[in-house]
């Protein structure tokens, strides 16, 4: 797949797609109808508390397709996935809900939602406050930051209209500049993803460079390229407190017992 267009990477076409998209439905549907409906809404779960049990705490993630593999759940029922996800042992769910790149909506997240009980992330490029009350109005009990695509005064702003709402987001970084931004603007769930959204290349090695420099009471989360059991335990030695893991498991042909798997260690890693 080509990931280059001149300068432009795979993450700037789809920051620019969303952007487009997001200003269309900004005209379709005003935050004050987002506010209003968030004001209905049940209070959301306590992601921070899922991610810090005495366990191996993952965030498993429902995602149909992406922008380096295509298809890759052919049969995907969002529902059906939770339930037997959250069954499984996971201890929240992050719910993709681009619609271009990564074929998500956030009618996945809501049909997630009322399959389980388990914490639920919104999974998107969030770069405007309205998506924010969007993914609170559609019932997430939390989002995704990438700290690459924001500046230090909008990622501030989320994270302070996060913790609003009871919100608190996963901030997601990938090198020591983004890290020590993320820090700077106050962020208390960091994500190290050890996929390089420019390229969409994959280093585990990217968790344990940085994962020293998380401070002691952030949560640290590792995402992308976990295969194993083994790496698990290597990673949680390593000071992580979760681990987002997608595309093993929404691969497996039957993901409930690739997720048992990593989680236990019985031997079998997800395929």
């Amino acid at each position: 797949m080509e990931t280059m267009s001149g300068d432009r990477t795979i993450l700037d076409r789809i920051v620019d797609a969303r952007r487009a998209s997001v200003a269309h439905r900004k005209r379709v549907l005003p935050d004050v109808a987002l506010k209003m409906a968030v004001q209905k809404a049940e209070p959301p779960q306590d992601f921070a508390a899922a991610l810090t049990r005495d366990s191996f705490n993952i965030i498993a993630e429902l995602k149909k397709a992406s922008p380096s593999l295509g298809i890759i759940r052919e049969t995907y029922v969002p529902a059906e996935l939770a339930a037997l996800l959250e069954k499984a042992g996971a201890a929240a769910l992050s719910v993709l809900t681009e619609e271009e790149f990564f074929q998500g909506s956030l009618g996945h997240l809501k049909e997630a939602k009322k399959a389980t009980q388990i914490p639920i992330l919104r999974k998107d490029f969030i770069f405007d406050p309205w998506q924010v009350w969007e993914a609170r109005a559609a019932g997430a009990d939390t989002f995704l930051l990438i700290a690459a695509v924001l500046p230090d005064a909008t990622l501030r702003e989320l994270l302070d209209l996060g913790r609003s709402l009871q919100m608190e987001p996963l901030v997601e970084v990938h090198s020591r500049a983004e890290l020590d931004r993320t820090i700077a603007a106050g962020a208390k769930i960091i994500g190290v993803n050890n996929r390089d959204l420019r390229d969409f290349s994959v280093r585990l090695e990217t968790s344990l460079e940085l994962v020293e420099s998380i401070p002691d009471d952030c949560i640290a989360v590792s995402e992308s390229g976990l295969h194993s059991h083994a790496d698990l335990a290597r990673l949680r030695s390593a000071g992580f407190d979760a681990f987002l893991i997608g595309e093993n498991v929404m691969k497996s042909a039957d993901p409930g017992a690739s997720l048992r798997s990593l989680i236990a260690g019985d031997g079998a890693a997800a395929s």
